[in-house]
Parts: structure tokens; sequence; C-alpha cells
């Protein structure tokens, strides 16, 4: 889907809004379908009751000083029936109120009424403010083929007005808060309406909400504890029978709901990692105060969806072991809460996240019996959520996750066709929602996801033509979701899958389409550098094409046109390494940048500069080979033969032969191998004599047909 603008954005004096119009009685007109009338009931309840924290009252703003309340919000359904001219009393409204506040769903999308009172607001308030409270169906989807029946936005919502009221036949962007429970929520989505309506900043707003309720609370565990100390001296304070005890009970596990879910909501989409972590860390001391084993349901779950969160902090950061340590623990909650209701989906499903990221760490760091075995659990679960619900959309998505997360772990294992066989599983879930749901952005996300994967899957196998048919899908796939509204999250994926595809016909030595995918991949990285410039994510796809294309361009003898990729591409490397030296793939970018140097160095008669960069280059293998895996192994012996190829061109042929040597004894053994590193065998046997292994390892790569790696 397209994104919206969110109402989270900070919003100041200047923000465009005229002054406030006097004459104005509404704070707000609320527009939206009959159809959602009971939605309607509960935003118009919330909003008329909402209560503006104290500390912002009366201040200044381009809509006037901040109310303490907004009564009366306008409902062109609940009090037009006491009018006799429908249209005066709308035009009426609409013009004497602050805000207009459009219930966006696809059946509010369909109705003409709501659509006229976005047209007649726009009209009567120029530049007015026009929010969009999402409830169902998703934005934009219009734009997407098949996706009219999703559409939640209705047209008069999705285009530009000018200053004098007219439409400009230009795209409008709404500002918008989502009430999903899977996205803003209500008390959020409440409160990104509230900033917007009073233009100022949303992270304020939230604090002192925030701030507000710990207040309440403290007021309420201070009545309850001046209560329990006359009748009973603190006797049992966490068990105390009355009102007040449970009211201050219920508040605080209210506090608690909100830190870890509206709240994060805000702060976890601009990266505030402290202030999450202090969220997370106030709601696990309230937790500790309490007997676990006499914590109710409600209060289980929030004290594991708090270690959870607290485990994706500490993962976000690096730390492993800390985020390893909090999702066990939060696994053993997770457990008891299975353990008390074993056919509650929603609890086999919070389960089923901590088991995941129990097991994903644990194949970060190349314990792969352990991933594997949490991949398993993680898949069971999945299954049995949809064998209690099948009609559950997200249970079944779920399934679709763990069957795509256990080909992973195959994958890394080397189980390579059992890595395709899970892949395809995920791809064929995953194609069905896509199609059941074109504007669902997260759908053609892992629909295209899992193309890659099974595309790698399959070149990993040798069955290079269907890795190749693979991956030609993926970039179909990315080409009408571009076409349909430009995301550069489909055009990061489509970099990729041009790479990808560019290398997989090099290694069958097909050079044009290789040098076509290649150098699209490098047009659309490029494409993308000089609107985001900071963003490294683009600098990186664009350095790993260059490199990518330089490579082919060797191995096919076009030496001068490589040095120009090269050259560009290893600029783009450095500034990678200038920005941080530990991101892992950037160092792996760097390294190719040496070898890629020092063949070029040695193909140009440049000996001597050919050994220096060749020598850095097999450092920087040997010091990343320190990591779990044995795709490290293979770099070592590529660079080991990169430094036997220089010394042999150098005249010593015993320094080159101890290097393949080197290279050769680095290589595991009994092991299932890729195409690229049975090729990689081939080619230190052919350098150290052997030809005979040499030559089978060939007609077995050429009956793949496999040509070269690149």
């Amino acid at each position: 889907m397209r994104e919206v603008a969110l109402l989270s954005r900070t919003r100041t004096a200047g923000s465009g809004r005229g002054p406030v119009n006097r004459t104005q009685r509404y704070w707000a007109f609320l527009s939206y379908s009959h159809k959602d009338g009971d939605r309607a009931d509960w935003l118009h309840r919330a909003l008329e009751r909402f209560r503006v924290p104290r500390t912002l009252v009366g201040r200044p703003t381009p809509w006037g000083a901040v109310p303490a309340g907004f009564s009366p919000i306008f409902r062109d359904r609940h009090e037009l029936a006491a009018s006799g001219d429908l249209g005066i009393t709308i035009r009426d409204a609409l013009a004497a109120s602050r805000c207009l506040i459009v219930l966006c769903s696809p059946d509010a999308a369909a109705s003409r009424w709501t659509n006229e009172e976005i047209l007649a607001f726009k009209k009567l308030n120029p530049g007015g403010c026009v929010l969009a409270a999402i409830i169902a169906g998703e934005p934009w989807a219009s734009e997407v083929e098949g996706g009219e029946d999703d559409e939640c936005f209705p047209p008069a919502l999705r285009q530009k007005f000018d200053g004098r009221g007219r439409p400009t036949g230009k795209r409008a962007e709404p500002i918008a808060a989502d009430l999903r429970a899977d996205k803003d929520g209500r008390q959020l989505g409440l409160l990104k309406i509230v900033a917007g309506m009073l233009d100022i900043g949303l992270d304020e707003l939230v604090r002192r909400d925030q701030q507000r309720r710990q207040q309440r609370l403290t007021y309420i565990a201070a009545a309850s504890l001046a209560g329990m100390t006359l009748t009973s001296g603190l006797a049992v304070f966490a068990f105390d029978k009355r009102d007040e005890a449970r009211d201050q009970r219920r508040e605080a596990e209210g506090l608690v709901s909100f830190m870890l879910g509206d709240l994060r909501q805000k702060l976890e989409p601009i990266g505030k990692l402290d202030a999450l972590d202090a969220v997370g860390s106030r709601a696990l001391e309230y937790f500790a105060k309490q007997d676990k084993s006499e914590l109710s349901d409600a209060a289980l779950v929030q004290r594991s969806r708090a270690l959870t969160m607290m485990g994706e902090i500490a993962q976000t950061r690096g730390d492993l072991d800390g985020a390893r340590a909090r999702y066990a623990e939060a696994m053993t909650g997770t457990a008891e809460m299975v353990r008390r209701a074993p056919g509650d989906p929603q609890r086999l499903f919070d389960h089923a996240q901590n088991v995941f990221w129990v097991g994903e760490i644990g194949r970060q760091r190349g314990l792969l019996n352990a991933a594997e075995a949490s991949a398993q659990e993680y898949q069971r679960l999945a299954y049995r959520m949809v064998a209690i619900d099948p009609d559950e959309i997200r249970w079944r998505m779920e399934t679709q996750y763990a069957d795509a997360q256990l080909g992973i772990v195959y994958l890394a294992r080397r189980r390579f066709a059992n890595a395709s066989a899970q892949f395809q599983k995920a791809l064929t879930t995953i194609e069905r929602a896509a199609a059941a749901r074109p504007g669902n952005r997260d759908y053609q996300q892992n629909f295209s996801r899992d193309l890659a994967w099974l595309a790698d899957s399959k070149r990993a196998e040798g069955k290079l033509d269907d890795a190749i048919a693979q991956r030609e899908r993926q970039l179909a796939l990315l080409a009408r979701l571009n076409a349909a509204g430009r995301d550069v999250l489909y055009r990061d994926h489509a970099i990729v899958a041009e790479q990808a595809l560019g290398r997989l016909f090099a290694s069958k030595g097909e050079l044009q389409p290789a040098l076509e995918h290649l150098r699209s991949a490098v047009a659309k990285a490029e494409a993308l550098i000089p609107a985001e410039p900071d963003n490294m994510r683009w600098v990186e796809n664009a350095a790993a094409s260059k490199m990518a294309l330089a490579k082919t361009l060797i191995a096919f003898g076009r030496i001068e046109e490589a040095g120009v990729q090269a050259r560009s591409g290893c600029d783009l490397a450095s500034r990678l390494l200038m920005r941080d030296t530990s991101v892992a793939t950037w160092r792996d970018l760097h390294r190719d940048c040496l070898t890629v140097r020092a063949t070029l160095a040695l193909a140009t008669g440049a000996n001597e500069e050919a050994a220096a960069l060749a020598d850095q280059a097999l450092r920087s293998a040997r010091a990343e080979a320190r990591r779990p895996s044995m795709d490290d192994r293979y770099e070592v012996a590529a660079a080991q033969r990169l430094v036997g190829d220089v010394a042999r061109k150098r005249g010593d042929a015993a320094a080159a032969k101890a290097a393949w040597a080197a290279g050769f004894d680095v290589l595991p053994t009994g092991i299932p191998e890729r195409p690229g590193e049975l090729s990689e065998r081939a080619e230190l046997l052919k350098r150290l004599g052997r030809t005979p292994e040499a030559r089978a390892i060939k007609a077995k790569l050429a009956a793949m047909g496999f040509r070269q790696g690149i």
C-alpha cells in the first residue's frame, strides 16, 4: 500500500494552517458511512470525553488556545434527524467545524455522501484540518489492479485542493491515524487525532497523557494505601480485596498495557531505543514486585510482552546474549499461558514469537541444531493455530513465516532440497494471500521475499534454470507493484533481484542478459541515492551492484570497463566503512573491492600492487572467518587462490603452490556444496596439478549448466 502521512509527525505553529475562525462552534465534523456507526459512536464519545492534560490547556496554537476538552463534535447522521433540510444542515455544520475527521473504510470510500462531505469541507475551509481515521481496508489499494474493494480513502480525500478550495487533480497525502488493533490501536490513534486537531506535537501529547496516567495511578495508590493502613495495617498489599486495591492493580496493569502497546508503537518507528528500554524496564519493575505464580492471565501476557520487547531492543543493539536471555524468559511465561489455555490461538501466537526469536538468535550464532529445533516448534505452533481457527488470516500467515523460517535454517545447514521444499510451501501460502489482498503491502513484500529465497535455494541445489525462473517472477511482480505506486521498498527488492539474476546468467556463461540485469541494478541503485544521500542502504545496494558488474566484466575479459565500475564501487564501499566499520556486510564489500582491484592489477601487469591488495584481501577474509559460517572458509580459500595467482605471475612458483595448498586445506569436507563453491574447489585442484579430480567436478558443474563463478 502507499504510505500515508502519519499524525506522529511533530507539528509547529508554522504548519500552514490559517488562524481560527471564531464563528466555528464545533471542534470537529465526524464523517463516516452509516455501516460504520458503531465505531463512529466510540470515536465520538472518546473525543467528547477526552480531557487535555492541564499542562497543555491554554497554550496558543494556530487554531486558538488549547481547550480542556472537545465538545461538541458534530456527527452528521446523529444530529440531522431534527433538521428538515439535510443539505443546509450539513453545509452549516461543515462551515462551523474546525476540523473534518473521516472514518475511513471500504464502505466510507464507496459512500457518495461521505465523499460529498469531504468535498464541501475542503471548499468551505481551504487549507483546513482534515484527518483520516482508518478502521478497515487499505489506503491507496485502488491504485493496485484488483484492489478497488480494499480502498479505504474516499476519492475526495485522495485529491489536493488549492487555496481557493478548488480540486487540483494532484494526489493528496492525508494525515492519518490507524485505529486498528494491529496498527496504532485505539489509544494511540485517539492521541494522534487529538494532536492533529490541536496542531501540537504527538510526542509531547503522549508524554503529558502518560504523566497524567501516572499521576492518577499515584493518587489511587496513595488512597488505597491510606485505606489499607486504616483497616488492616498493610497486612497483605498484593491481595487486598477492597475496591481501591483492585482499582490500583487494574490501573497499574492498564498503564503497563499502554506502555507496551500504544506508547511503544509511537516510539519504535522513530528509533528511540533508550525510551523504549525505559518503558520496558518500568513494566518489568512492576511485575518484579508480584508473585509470578499468582499473576492473572492478563498480567502474565503483559510481563511476557515486556520481556519480548526488551529482547528486541537488545537485539537491535547487537547484544545477542542479552536478547536471547530476555526471549527465553519471555518464552517461559508464554509457555505457562499456553498451559493454562492450550486452545487459545492468540496465546499460541504470543508463545510462537518467542520460540522464533530464540531460534533465530541461535541461527545467527551458528547454533544450527538448536535453531532447527526452534524452527520446527514454531512451525508446529503455527499450524496448530490454523487447526483451531482456520478462518483467521493471521494464523495462516504465521504458517507462511514458519515455513520460510525453517527453510532459512535448512539453507544454513546446507540441506538445500529441504530448504526449497519449505520455501515452496511458504510461497504457495503467500501467493494466495497476495492475490486475495493485492493492496496489502506486507503480503506483497513477503511474496517477493519468498520468491527470492526459493531462487537462492534452487541455485544452491544447482538448478540454475529454476533459480532464474523464480527471480524473473520476482522482478515481474515488483514491476507491477512499482507501476501501481512507487515504493522504495519494492525498488530495493528489485535491485537485489537484478543483481542475483545477473550473476545467475553470468554463471551460465550468458554475457548479454547478465550485463543487462547487472547494469539495471546499478542504474536503479544510483537513482535512489540522490533522493536520500544519507540512506546507507541505497549506498550499499549501489556498491554491491557495481562490484558484481565489475566481476562479471573481468570474467569475460572486459578489463577496462570493469575498472570503471570497480573504482566507483570501491568509492562507495569506502564511504560505508567511514560511516561504520562494525557492519559485516560492509566489510564484505570492502574485501570484494580489494579482490577485484587485485585481479585488475594482475590483468594489467601491476604485479606489486596486485600482491599488496591480495594480501589485504586474505587478511580480511581470515578476520571474517571467525564468524560461525562455512561460507567464510570458501572466502579464505578464494583469497589464497588469488595470492597464489599473483605469486605465480611474479615468478615465485613455490609461494604460489604454498598459497594454493593453504587455500585447499581450509575448504570444508564432507558437506554439500553450492555450484560456486564446487568451482572454487576445482580451480584449486587444477592449480595443484590434481587434474582428474578437477575435471570430474567441472563435468558435474557442466551438467548443471554452470560455466564460471561470479
